[in-house]
């Protein structure tokens, strides 16, 4: 691979709970075959649900608690702790909740308080789920989710207007990149610092990159505005990990 002079890793993210906030990372170390660690490794069932942890599968997000439908979830803020992997809620700076989500109570605690807060969104009682080396993610495939944020500023130029780069919900944030220049990338590989990546798809937006990931509020059409600009709605990347490493923020991208 060549390098290309200047493109770099301006962010990760993790997204420990498939719905709710995300987590910046300083370094992260990623395996092949794997995800980013924690990332979607749980999910809130909208009531009674058809995941099963014994057998667990790729389930449409419609089974769970998400943006695209249920977009109040965006104005709550969370904290995951590794060694714990208890999860901690906020809502207006306080905490609403926290429970360690590999035991029953704790799962219970944060499920009581989802049920109070989702209700009107609800289907029936919510329920905490995961299996281990699960991800809940859009897609079946393990892999992680890339954005270029030049493709970002160009939409901003666009609509006139700023878009947070946290409505695309990616796990990786390149900076240094032509804008659109990942659209490029199908079936190709991409090195981030130690890690190879081998680029499978294209990102085909939903209603939840509508929502402001700050306020809950659904403030913009960015599919459509992708497909009347460009034809399509894709933005951002899937990539699977072929080679494992420590990813690290300012890492020089390869193509």
């Amino acid at each position: 691979m060549s390098e290309i002079d200047g493109p770099r890793l301006s962010a990760l993210y993790r997204y420990p709970v498939k719905g709710l906030t995300p987590e910046r990372l300083e370094r992260a170390l990623l395996a092949a075959g794997a995800t980013m660690p924690f990332d979607r490794a749980y999910a809130i069932e909208n009531g009674q649900g058809r995941f099963d942890p014994e057998a667990p599968r790729h389930l449409p997000k419609i089974n769970f608690l998400m943006l695209m439908r249920d977009e109040r979830l965006a104005t709550l803020r969370s904290k995951f702790d590794d060694a714990t992997e208890t999860l901690t809620i906020f809502r207006g700076g306080r905490q609403v909740a926290r429970g360690q989500l590999t035991t029953r109570l704790g799962r219970q605690l944060i499920e009581q308080f989802i049920a109070g807060y989702m209700k009107s969104e609800l289907r029936g009682a919510p329920k905490i789920v995961s299996a281990p080396g699960h991800s809940f993610s859009d897609v079946a495939a393990k892999c992680v989710h890339v954005v270029n944020l030049a493709s970002a500023r160009e939409l901003e130029r666009v609509l006139g207007r700023a878009v947070d780069p946290l409505r695309f919900r990616a796990n990786l944030y390149l900076e240094g990149l032509a804008p659109w220049a990942e659209l490029a990338w199908l079936d190709k590989e991409i090195g981030i610092g130690p890690v190879k990546l081998a680029v499978f798809a294209r990102t085909v937006r939903c209603e939840a990159t509508n929502v402001d990931p700050s306020t809950g509020v659904r403030d913009m059409a960015i599919p459509a505005a992708l497909l009347r600009t460009l034809g399509h709605s894709d933005f951002g990347i899937y990539a699977r990990i072929v080679e494992g490493g420590e990813l690290t923020e300012g890492a020089p991208v390869t193509v």
